[in-house]
C-alpha cells in the first residue's frame, strides 16, 4: 500500500478511537489511544519524508560549502603539483646530461625559488584579472547588490600566496629526497619515487577537500607527473647524445 494513503487510514481510523474514547473531546492524561501514537509517529516520518533529506547531512557535509573553497584550493593544488613536477623534472633533466650532486641542487634550488615565485605572480595577475571583470559586471547589473557580491569574489592575495606555498612545499620534496645521495642512479630513483608519492597524496588531498573522487584524481596527477618526468628526461638526454654533451660522474 502506498505510504500516505496508509498514513490516512491510520489517521481516519485513530482519530474515530479519540471520538469513541472520548466523547467529550477532553483527552486525559496517561489515557491516550493506541491509535493516536501510531498517528504521531507516522506523522513525524512524513514529516522528514517531506522535509529535508537526512542524508544530505551525513558526516556532516551539509555545511561545507566547497564552492567557497574551489579558488584557493585550484591555486595550491595547482602550485603542489607543480612544484613537485617542476622541480623534479629538471633535476631529472639536468642529472641526464651532469650527475653530479651539486648540478642536481643548484637546479633544484633554482627551480624551487624561481617556480615559486612564478606561480605566485602567475596567480595573481590572473585572479586579479578575473575580479576586475566580476565587479564591472556587478556594477552593470545591479548597483544596490554591489557590495553583497564582492564577498564572494576570488582573492588575489590569497591564491598568490596559497599558489606560492603549495609550489615551494611541493618542490622541496623531490630536492630533499636526492639532495644527500651520491650515486647518481639511487638520486634519480629517489626523486622520482618521492615525487610520486607527493603527486598522488596531493591529488587525493584536493579531491578529499574539494568532494571529488579521490582515486581517480590521485591516479590522474601522478600519471601526469610520471609523464612529465619521462618526456624532460628524454629530451635532455638526447639533447646530450646529439650535441656530445659528456656526463660527469665527479
Amino acid at each position: 500500500m502506498d505510504p500516505h494513503l496508509s498514513s490516512q487510514v491510520h489517521a481516519a481510523a485513530a482519530a474515530a478511537a479519540a471520538a469513541s474514547a472520548f466523547p467529550n473531546g477532553k483527552v486525559e492524561n496517561d489515557a491516550l489511544p493506541l491509535g493516536a501514537v501510531i498517528l504521531d509517529v507516522e506523522a513525524g516520518a512524513a514529516t522528514n519524508a517531506a522535509g529535508a533529506d537526512p542524508r544530505d547531512v551525513v558526516d556532516g557535509d551539509a555545511g561545507v560549502d566547497y564552492m567557497a573553497r574551489a579558488q584557493w584550493l585550484r591555486a595550491a593544488v595547482l602550485g603542489a603539483n607543480d612544484g613537485l613536477v617542476s622541480v623534479a623534472s629538471l633535476m631529472i633533466g639536468v642529472g641526464a646530461v651532469n650527475a653530479t650532486r651539486k648540478a642536481m641542487l643548484v637546479s633544484g634550488m633554482a627551480g624551487l625559488v624561481a617556480g615559486a615565485c612564478s606561480m605566485a605572480i602567475g596567480e595573481f595577475v590572473s585572479v586579479y584579472a578575473q575580479y576586475d571583470i566580476e565587479v564591472s559586471q556587478i556594477k552593470r547589473d545591479a548597483e544596490e547588490e554591489e557590495e553583497g557580491a564582492r564577498d564572494s569574489l576570488p582573492s588575489p592575495t590569497q591564491a598568490a600566496v596559497a599558489s606560492a606555498l603549495a609550489f615551494a612545499f611541493g618542490a622541496l620534496l623531490p630536492l630533499l629526497a636526492g639532495v644527500f645521495i651520491p650515486s647518481w642512479a639511487a638520486r634519480v630513483a629517489a626523486v622520482c619515487a618521492a615525487t610520486s608519492v607527493g603527486l598522488a597524496g596531493f591529488g587525493v588531498a584536493g579531491a578529499y577537500l574539494g568532494g571529488a573522487n579521490m582515486l581517480r584524481s590521485g591516479l590522474r596527477v601522478l600519471l601526469g607527473g610520471w609523464f612529465a618526468m619521462l618526456v624532460t628526461f628524454g629530451v635532455l638526454r638526447l639533447f646530450g647524445t646529439v650535441f656530445h654533451i659528456q656526463v660527469s660522474s665527479a
